[in-house]
């Protein structure tokens, strides 16, 4: 019998691991059974050694690898887990800004507007509800369309090409009728805003303007170079400070005193001018910064084309609060908005709603110190905003040479006196410019490339704008706007002062420019503004707060005291008419019947504004209503 020292190295190692190499030193006996077992095990332990030793690595490997579902069934967790917390991250840091924008305060009062806002939603979806809405809705709508589109028997449409086409003078008379169909006299200046008209001499070369380049395109600078220059012209005159030129020419160049390697594109209007501006800072701040949710913070007077230029682009707005009594954008506000998401500050040189201009120079200041681009709109203070300390009159800073003014809006073919449908858009860099183009470079018709969303534009439309702005010259201008801008001081002054008028109005804000915005609060504004209507003026309706403002223009200088006279006898009238409702215990503002009162007073007063949108629409459909 051989000893266990004498067994293979490889079952000595078995043994030791099962503790029985000692015992097996001193057990010889043959028959022992106890032994034998042993040894039985130890001769399996060494068989399965020597197997595994057999199968190559990758054998074992295919052996012991768990199915891939395990896996899948130990990663689910986890990828669960991280899901939930960039979800709770990302919620966590809008939350975070919102509180830091809005305060404890202004998320209580949003969460409450926004609740009313959709119960009132629902109650007007209701089922009784709902269908005398839209009774109503469809009713004022056929009340739109009488108004608009034309009736009667001697009312001939249009629907389809003639067979034979119309001789000249056929169209001529035509186009003559079609001028001469009753509307509002704005000829005589019965008109806020809306016709920023130049002179009948001015006019004049304009169409003739139009008549050499009625074909032009500037799309094809190479076909129509004319056109290519003096659009270059037009945007140059507002932008630029070139060295070398005359002095006259350099005293238009400097008019929104841009530095040197500033920039501009001319574009169809003011609409326009800011959606570009829009789109410029939303796509600076995606390839410098990596901003994928852009917001962007602006007054809550700041024209409605920023809403839009927010809908087409994807960008949040934040609104701020212009209060009482400057009604100026507040500045803290917009200071806690700021946050890493923000492209875009905007300031207006003067708001359309009341002709105030907000503090450029603060928002200045905030924009450089934040390193958010600020946008001012100055498309209605267009000509008049460069040269009213020249024409003698108070002015803010609101340009170039405030350091973080970005970019500036201007409508040439407001107070600039071009055709409708020009405007400039200006930028501090041409970097800034070139993050509004457009360039397709592969497409199968060849490179595609366009400055603004138009592609092909009426080169006649700039030929009638470099036109106005030759003929006008700076000293047009600083005539124009002494002319305008003083008008509108003495429509503010007797508004304030004459005590008809001071008793029951009162002018919101310090309006500097052309337009002043006022309101009463002994009578119902808007019965002011449908009594006014009825003598024939065209006045604006304003909301929040109920107001009418007057948009002084060349037409409008000439007609003031008629103005100011007719608006006594309304005021006067309706005072009138209001202590009447005192007597009867009816009450004073008593409930009007007037188109305005019933859709700024009634309708613009309701916390879900469905129906407003509604009648906007209509509106919209009745325009294109043949």
């Amino acid at each position: 019998m051989r000893s266990a020292i004498g067994l293979p190295q490889k079952t000595r190692g078995v043994l030791a691991a099962l503790g029985l190499r000692k015992r097996m030193r001193t057990v010889f006996h043959p028959v022992s059974t106890e032994v034998a077992g042993q040894i039985m095990k130890v001769k399996e332990l060494v068989a399965v050694q020597e197997v595994e030793e057999a199968l190559s690595k990758q054998e074992m490997h295919e052996l012991r690898r768990p199915d891939p579902g395990y896996y899948v069934e130990t990663a689910m967790p986890r990828i669960r887990n991280i899901i939930f917390f960039l979800f709770l991250l990302r919620w966590t840091k809008r939350a975070v800004l919102q509180l830091k924008g809005r305060g404890i305060i202004g998320i209580i009062i949003d969460t409450y507007v926004a609740t009313r806002r959709t119960l009132y939603g629902l109650f007007l979806r209701a089922p009784g509800v709902r269908t005398q809405v839209r009774k109503q809705v469809s009713q004022a709508i056929s009340n739109l369309e009488a108004k608009l589109v034309p009736q009667g028997p001697d009312v001939t449409r249009y629907l389809s090409l003639p067979k034979e086409g119309w001789g000249e003078e056929q169209v001529k008379a035509e186009l003559v009728k079609l001028e001469g169909m009753e509307h509002t006299r704005w000829e005589d200046g019965r008109v806020s805003g809306a016709v920023y008209h130049g002179g009948k001499d001015l006019t004049k070369l304009q169409t003739e303007a139009f008549g050499l380049f009625t074909v032009s395109n500037p799309i094809h600078p190479d076909v129509f170079p004319g056109v290519r220059k003096m659009e270059a012209e037009v945007v140059a005159m507002g932008c630029l400070v070139e060295k070398g030129a005359n002095s006259e020419t350099r005293q238009v160049l400097a008019m929104f005193n841009a530095p040197q390697g500033a920039a501009g594109v001319s574009t169809s209007g003011g609409t326009e001018s800011i959606l570009m501006a829009c789109l410029s800072a939303r796509q600076k701040a995606y390839t410098e910064r990596g901003v994928k949710e852009p917001q962007m913070v602006i007054p809550e007077t700041a024209h409605p084309a920023f809403r839009k230029a927010a809908s087409y682009f994807g960008i949040q707005v934040h609104l701020v609060a212009t209060p009482a009594p400057s009604y100026k954008a507040h500045i803290p506000s917009i200071s806690r908005l700021i946050n890493s998401n923000t492209i875009l500050l905007v300031g207006s040189a003067p708001n359309f709603p009341h002709g105030i201009i907000d503090d450029i120079a603060a928002l200045s200041r905030l924009a450089v110190r934040k390193k958010v681009p600020l946008h001012v709109d100055c498309c209605l203070g267009s000509f008049l905003m460069p040269f009213l300390e020249k024409a003698g009159f108070v002015t803010d800073s609101f340009d170039f040479r405030l350091q973080g003014v970005t970019s500036i809006s201007c409508d040439t073919h407001k107070y600039g006196f071009a055709p409708k449908g020009n405007s400039v858009l200006l930028y501090r860099t041409k970097d800034l410019r070139a993050y509004q183009y457009f360039i397709s470079p592969d497409w199968s018709g060849g490179v595609y490339a366009s400055p603004s969303i138009a592609g092909s534009r009426p080169g006649a439309l700039i030929a009638g704008c470099w036109a106005s702005m030759m003929s006008q010259g700076e000293a047009g201008y600083i005539s124009t706007c002494h002319q305008i801008v003083g008008a509108t001081k003495k429509i503010e002054l007797a508004i304030r002062e004459l005590p008809t008028l001071s008793s029951d109005l009162s002018i919101i804000g310090k309006p500097l420019v052309s337009v002043i915005a006022f309101t009463s609060g002994t009578i119902n504004i808007y019965d002011i503004a449908d009594t006014m209507t009825a003598k024939g003026w065209h006045l604006n309706a304003l909301q929040s707060p109920p107001a009418i403002h007057v948009a002084v223009t060349l037409p409008i200088v000439a007609a003031a005291d008629k103005l100011i006279g007719d608006l006594v006898e309304v005021v006067e009238a309706e005072k009138e008419r209001e202590r009447v409702r005192v007597a009867q215990g009816k009450g004073k503002k008593g409930v009007a019947p007037g188109e305005t009162a019933a859709l700024y007073g009634v309708a613009g007063s309701l916390p879900n504004k469905s129906i407003v949108v509604d009648l906007a629409g209509g509106f919209l459909d009745t325009l294109y209503k043949a």
